[in-house]
């Protein structure tokens, strides 16, 4: 067996399980990631995942994976620079154990993050979320549940990961209503609730009727929902919407939309970034500026502010009838 199988062992058991405590997306997306590297080594090299040796993933093969990324997976760059990051993370940690490599992981550890274009944030309009909250069929189970899921996702802003990991007693519906959740980073955060989530919470819960370490949100027969069926209720929801709304046929409607709409609501209440950011649960306050750079009407606001210019508007005319043939060309 070569050095990279018994480093790439270690790496997740030791530094990434053991060490780090990293969370069970975090493992999730580096495993992949390395399945991927490893059949497409695989088919270059001619040999076993168990065979390829650190040698083998050189930097011509590392960015030939990058590119297969892109062109064949038609991944987004977004998604390449993140499967970049685990294949660095694996090399930093084999630098420590094989100096003998040393020369061939700083070559790797040399690939930059590819640059990406800077999109605007999709967020709802009031008008559309009440659209998107009446699409739910209320007179069935399921389409109850997704109502009371979309008033928390809308009002909360919590994550995906963040609204299926929820339990009942995370709901908090005495004084001073909030709900906890144990959130990216290892880090838990209460976040307070609306009447009107509250007035959802308790119809939901009364029907819900589980024990207090049961999902909120369960499947039919009671198990936890996964991010896909969550995508694909909002999804279905939101095409129905789109009926009676044409905006919406505009827009993709995603767990993320949901959270940035409570983002741009927060924003135009007047409420700081760095308060939006502890809401939402952002590691750097700068990761909120996203939503300034996207709210138009904050930016017309500013503008009612300042003062025009005192000149006088006018088309230019030429001095000269020479210019002016020019100017015509």
């Amino acid at each position: 067996m070569s050095a990279l199988a018994p480093t790439l062992q270690a790496f997740f058991t030791d530094r990434l399980i053991a060490q780090r405590h990293a969370s069970d997306h975090t493992i999730a997306a580096y495993r992949d990631t390395w399945r991927l590297l490893l059949n497409f080594a695989t088919s270059r090299r001619h040999r076993t995942p168990s065979q390829l040796d650190i040698a083998d993933l050189d930097t011509p093969l590392i960015t030939a994976f990058l590119n297969h990324l892109e062109h064949d997976r038609h991944n987004s760059v977004r998604t390449r620079n993140a499967r970049l990051t685990a294949i660095h993370s694996l090399f930093r940690f084999a630098a420590l154990h094989h100096p003998e490599h040393a020369a061939a992981i700083e070559r790797v550890l040399a690939i930059p993050a590819k640059r990406h274009d800077q999109t605007l944030v999709t967020f709802l309009t009031e008008k559309e979320i009440d659209v998107l909250l009446a699409a739910p069929d209320r007179h069935t189970w399921t389409g109850r549940r997704d109502y009371t899921l979309l008033c928390l996702a809308i009002q909360t802003g919590l994550r995906i990961s963040e609204l299926t990991g929820l339990i009942c007693t995370d709901i908090h519906l005495s004084v001073g209503a909030h709900v906890a959740c144990h959130g990216k980073g290892r880090k838990d955060r209460v976040t307070p609730l609306t009447s009107h989530t509250i007035a959802a919470l308790r119809v939901w819960l009364a029907e819900r009727a589980g024990h207090p370490g049961d999902p909120l949100f369960p499947t039919r027969t009671g198990g936890r929902l996964s991010r896909d069926a969550v995508e694909r209720r909002i999804a279905k929801h939101a095409t129905n919407a789109a009926r009676g709304c044409p905006s919406l046929r505009r827009k993709k409607i995603t767990a993320h939309t949901l959270r940035h709409t409570t983002a741009m609501q927060l924003l135009h209440a007047g409420v700081d970034t760095s308060v939006i950011a502890l809401w939402l649960g952002h590691e750097q306050v700068a990761t909120t500026r996203i939503y300034l750079s996207a709210d138009l009407a904050l930016k017309e606001q500013a503008l009612t502010r300042t003062t025009p210019p005192n000149s006088t508007p006018g088309r230019y005319h030429a001095p000269d009838a020479l210019l002016t043939f020019l100017e015509s060309l």
